[in-house]
């Protein structure tokens, strides 16, 4: 997998578009190194010569190059990675989000950034120039593998990186909202702000007149509850906002973020969930072995005490998870029952993926038994039924760990 910021996507939760790759013309690669050019000569107030692009995959919204420089009177690396929103495509906010990430991240020193380093911007043509990583695996890519113990290594690398990129922007928030609006802030800073509050009010009419399923008025208060995560002020940091394994190099320097289209600042909790669920804006999720989840946690919570000593509390940790775990459910199933584009997915893609519904159905399951660990009796029993709904309705199919440790 290629450093490209945008790679070939599984379908997530918080851009549930397939990210298809386009096949690009000679003209559209050329307009893009043209504009990286003239981007880069406002940047260093000189004449920058890009040359040999090379097709990175990139997506329906966006054109991803490897260029390589081939004249330049400063000392620039030898190759960079172009960026180029296509505007009749991508929305605004989606390079916006991405542009202020990868500033926030470069201002900072180079032990904390956690993701390419931003080399210049444009908002005329919404366009990006960073750093090249190379072409390290990504974390998919390990856990597709066939040795379990570097899968494993992969993962727990990965959560304490989490950890560390959280600790790292913590207290930031007021310098990423400075950033954006220098660039025109989105409407909604957080995208799961927009889609969240209306999966939790619209949930129960899908379920009832789709499946037969009530909702308790507890486990419908609980669901509301988890929208409190979205408002609160405490255990705030930077989010990638898609954290799936495709969007994670493991490097030599250690595991680097991608793809910030959704980048922004908000409770951490909906990134911890990714450890435990895991991966919950992810279609491609498979299981975890026993035991994995709760070392995860344990990596990312040692990056994270730094800054947040009462995260060591299991009484103020386990409730905020088990609110995310939550929210993440039940919006996962709002737009799998809602929104066309994720029934769609189908199971091909260079990286093989379970069906949709056995991730579904799975994500229930793990729910219930959260919730009867929780004593929230009301929810655990509301899962459990709605576990049985959906195997009624798409058949029984056990979930598969991920491959490297089915072995």
């Amino acid at each position: 997998m290629e450093i490209a910021a945008d790679p070939p996507d599984t379908g997530t939760v918080d851009g549930v578009e397939a990210h298809a790759p386009v096949e690009l013309g000679e003209a559209e690669v050329a307009a893009t190194v043209l504009a990286a050019e003239s981007v880069l000569g406002k940047r260093f107030g000189v004449r920058i010569r890009l040359a040999d692009p090379e097709d990175l995959g990139g997506s329906s919204r966006s054109i991803v190059l490897r260029v390589k420089v081939a004249s330049s009177p400063f000392s620039l690396p030898r190759t960079l990675v172009v960026k180029r929103y296509v505007q009749r495509t991508a929305p605004r906010d989606s390079w916006v989000r991405e542009a202020v990430s990868y500033q926030l991240f470069t201002a900072l020193a180079a032990e904390e950034r956690m993701c390419p380093e931003l080399f210049a911007h444009d908002s005329d043509t919404n366009l990006l120039v960073i750093e090249d990583l190379g072409r390290a695996p990504t974390l998919a890519e390990k856990l597709h593998g066939d040795d379990a113990r570097v899968a494993e290594g992969a993962l727990l690398s990965w959560a304490r990186s989490l950890g560390k990129l959280h600790a790292s922007t913590a207290g930031r928030e007021a310098d990423f909202d400075a950033l954006l609006r220098r660039l025109k802030p989105p409407k909604d800073k957080d995208p799961l702000a927009v889609d969240g509050p209306v999966a939790v009010a619209e949930l129960p009419a899908l379920l009832l007149d789709g499946f037969g399923v009530a909702t308790p008025a507890e486990a419908l208060d609980d669901a509301r509850a988890t929208l409190g995560l979205l408002e609160t002020g405490r255990h705030r940091a930077f989010s990638p906002s898609d954290s799936c394994p495709d969007n994670n190099l493991i490097t030599n320097r250690g595991v680097r973020f991608l793809d910030f289209e959704g980048g922004c600042v908000r409770n951490m909790m909906f990134d911890a969930a990714y450890l435990t669920v895991p991966f919950p804006s992810c279609w491609c999720a498979y299981a975890l072995p026993r035991g994995m989840a709760a070392a995860m946690l344990a990596a990312w919570r040692a990056e994270v005490r730094v800054m947040w000593p009462d995260l060591d509390d299991d009484e103020v940790l386990l409730p905020r998870l088990f609110d995310a775990q939550l929210f993440w459910v039940w919006l996962s199933t709002w737009q799998f029952l809602t929104v066309p584009d994720v029934q769609q997915l189908g199971s091909g893609g260079s990286v093989p993926r379970p069906h949709q519904t056995d991730v579904l159905v799975a994500r229930w399951a793990d729910l219930a038994r959260a919730a009867d660990r929780m004593g929230k009796q009301a929810t655990a029993e509301h899962a459990v039924t709605v576990v049985a709904a959906l195997t009624r309705r798409y058949g029984q199919r056990a979930l598969p760990v991920y491959p490297a440790f089915d072995h």
